[in-house]
């Protein structure tokens, strides 16, 4: 194995990952795409397919596993709460954290220039690998072994949604704050944008009052933005 000096991510092949985290792929070469980036393919002709088919299919199980989930763990939530959770659940920095929790970076079969920015510890390249192991594990395994990888994250990450009042709407509890202290509306800069046009990644700058100042990220510029606007709410103990 290798080590990547950049990210310190060691590299290990899908039947070292399958082993690690036990997960029973009969077809090893399903669960080999799951962890396969376009740019990998871009210097590798002869590999077949990238994960984004894979991903495709597993952000769609994704959405019905964690509603599924949701109704059954909640059953008194309203509608509307409900919503947000999901939402909260599966965004792209809460997929990149279970991704994080499973070392899934140290699977995934990039293009050396992705090595070399730190592409195996970019939210958006993790949020899509995590979703097309999802749909990996679905074809090869069927949906109980999905339920049976995925429930335990979503119990502790539900816990962490709910004590830190993820499902509220940084943005507008930041613009609330921000007027009550007699301060303009918080201004938002796009500070950079990297990646592909299929999945690229945003850092956004939120200011307020000239000196207040968070960064965030995200793979759309309203997502960065929302980071960002939280990021602060935490500086100034808004969600405590």
């Amino acid at each position: 194995m290798e080590t990547a000096e950049n990210n310190k991510i060691i590299e290990e092949s899908p039947e070292q990952l399958a082993r690690r985290l036990g997960l029973p792929f009969k077809n090893m070469m399903l669960l080999r795409r799951s962890l396969t980036h376009r740019s990998y393919i871009n210097e590798h002709p002869e590999s077949i397919e990238d994960n984004e088919r894979l991903e495709f299919l597993g952000d769609a199980i994704l959405d019905f596993l964690v509603g599924e989930w949701l109704y059954h763990r909640f059953p008194e939530m309203p509608e509307g709460d409900l919503t947000r959770m999901r939402s909260a659940l599966v965004h792209t920095e809460q997929l990149a954290e279970f991704a994080r929790q499973l070392e899934l970076g140290r699977g995934l079969r990039l293009g050396r220039g992705e090595v070399l920015s730190g592409g195996r510890a970019r939210d958006a390249l993790l949020c899509d690998e995590f979703e097309a192991l999802i749909g990996a594990l679905y074809l090869d395994a069927g949906l109980i072994s999905v339920e049976k990888f995925v429930y335990p994250l979503l119990e502790e990450a539900a816990d962490d949604i709910i004590r830190n009042h993820k499902t509220e709407d940084p943005k507008s509890m930041l613009q609330e704050w921000a007027q009550a202290q007699g301060y303009d509306t918080p201004a938002y800069i796009t500070c950079s944008v990297e990646g592909p046009d299929h999945s690229r990644e945003f850092e956004v700058k939120v200011i307020v009052n000239e000196n207040i100042t968070a960064t965030g990220r995200g793979r759309s510029k309203q997502a960065a933005e929302k980071s960002a606007a939280h990021e602060l709410l935490n500086m100034i103990n808004i969600l405590d």
